[in-house]
């Protein structure tokens, strides 16, 4: 295959760009090669600068639900744009999608909308905070939630540890208050609630998707629930990624809990830059102009982003794909299991509604130390092969594979005939695995 523009343009935006990326996973390094550059999409396609067609199973990690220019969505986008672009005011669309948001969550009676994931997580934290008066939260070894100071920690051993710094630039103090503990293992939760009086709160993503796609078990998720409302500590639910991917809603709602604060993004805005997060009346009135608890952005309900957002939701609400959804995942999670072992290939599939995430590993994965077995060597591989058989996945084990509505039985076809090869590639551990530009 040809990737000749790609590489050029990579090496181009070398010099005024740093790693010629503007997000880190973009950049291919776990994945070997140079990155990909996309000129355009449509349906359940998008196509690289050179001219190679990919079934797309990023979605741009996860709000393009409704596939590449969903002709409705695309239709509320211009009508928006023809009235203005920003007003650094309010508009009526973010009465409507802050109404149709809060409808579909239980328990959430107001939203203020940001303009990120990260910027809803620490807006959140802020508000756990000023509600409870106490300073510490615990977040789960292998959940990301953005890039914040206070959330960009590396776990020590033990069940339960304090926390260092995961990056440079995150001096100590900022991660003082921020403890660790590992997921499905509730017993790491309550040493450290054992230990201290001042858990504001504590933030997990109700499936995680960024050790791949790993599930509490039952009685984790119900014990943490109930050992937080024991406690008064606050449940922050993290379904930026999840949230109106399994169901019309969250899925911490699946699981059979309700959060106490729920953070949001991604497909609330439709493909433009959106966050927001949401509680009950007493917690969110904390907020100003209503309460001590400032937060602000100029671009936070940006027009243009509405439209999107209320246009997708709706579209959403109508089309109920769940269900297909979940037939489509367990179709496409068997098959990799019995080409896994057709090809001798160690291979173990989780998957939960509209994402899946196969690791190259024999254990069952249920936490980020399970996660952190898989062969990335061996994805490098599978992920180039899949590439050359035009399927775009994640440029990295860790990252969850996702569905939209858009995708069709002959782009079934094209993945499962892409799993095929990519695991005989596997199985055979390519010396080479990234494909040169030619």
């Amino acid at each position: 295959m040809r990737l000749k523009k790609s590489k050029k343009l990579y090496n181009k935006g070398l010099k005024h760009m740093v790693g010629a990326v503007n997000s880190p996973v973009r950049a291919f390094q776990s994945v070997g090669g140079s990155p990909l550059f996309i000129k355009k999409a449509k349906g359940s396609h998008i196509y690289d600068v050179d001219g190679n067609k990919y079934l797309d199973l990023v979605l741009s990690y996860g709000p393009m639900i409704l596939g590449h220019r969903h002709k409705k969505v695309e239709r509320s986008i211009k009508k928006a744009l023809k009235n203005g672009y920003t007003f650094g005011a309010s508009t009526q669309g973010e009465i409507k999608l802050a109404k149709l948001v809060c409808d579909a969550f239980p328990g959430m009676d107001k939203v203020r909308f940001v303009n990120s994931g990260t910027e809803a997580v620490l807006s959140a934290i802020r508000l756990a905070r000023a509600y409870t008066n106490k300073n510490k939260i615990i977040k789960f070894s292998g959940c990301y939630h953005g890039h914040a100071d206070a959330l960009l920690v590396a776990a020590g051993s033990g069940l339960a540890t304090m926390s260092l710094p995961g990056s440079k630039g995150v001096p100590e103090d900022a991660v003082k208050n921020t403890l660790i503990s590992e997921f499905n293992n509730i017993e790491s939760v309550l040493s450290h609630i054992n230990s201290s009086n001042d858990i504001a709160a504590v933030i997990i993503e109700p499936i995680a998707g960024n050790m791949g796609v790993v599930q509490p078990s039952e009685d984790f998720i119900k014990a943490l629930r109930q050992i937080t409302k024991d406690h008064d500590i606050l449940l922050i639910v993290d379904e930026v990624m999840t949230g109106f991917r399994f169901q019309f809603g969250g899925a911490h709602e699946l699981l059979g809990i309700q959060a106490d604060i729920t953070c949001l993004g991604k497909v609330i805005g439709g493909g433009f830059p959106v966050g927001a997060y949401g509680a009950r009346n007493e917690i969110m009135e904390t907020v100003a102009p209503l309460g001590a608890m400032y937060q602000a952005g100029t671009l936070s309900g940006n027009p243009i982003a509405m439209a999107s957002g209320y246009s997708t939701l709706k579209t959403l609400k109508k089309l109920n794909p769940y269900k297909a959804f979940n037939i489509v995942a367990n179709d496409i999670a068997e098959y990799l299991n019995v080409i896994a072992k057709k090809h001798n290939v160690a291979l173990t599939v989780n998957h939960y509604g509209s994402m899946i995430n196969p690791f190259f590993t024999t254990k069952k994965v249920v936490d980020f130390k399970t996660a952190q077995s898989s062969d990335t060597e061996k994805y490098k591989v599978f992920f180039w092969e899949m590439i050359r058989q035009g399927v775009f996945l994640p440029p990295s084990q860790f990252e969850a594979w996702f569905l939209s509505t858009a995708i069709t039985t002959k782009d079934l076809e094209v993945l499962k005939n892409a799993i095929d090869k990519a695991l005989k590639a596997v199985s055979q551990m390519e010396t080479s695995s990234a494909p040169s530009a030619s």
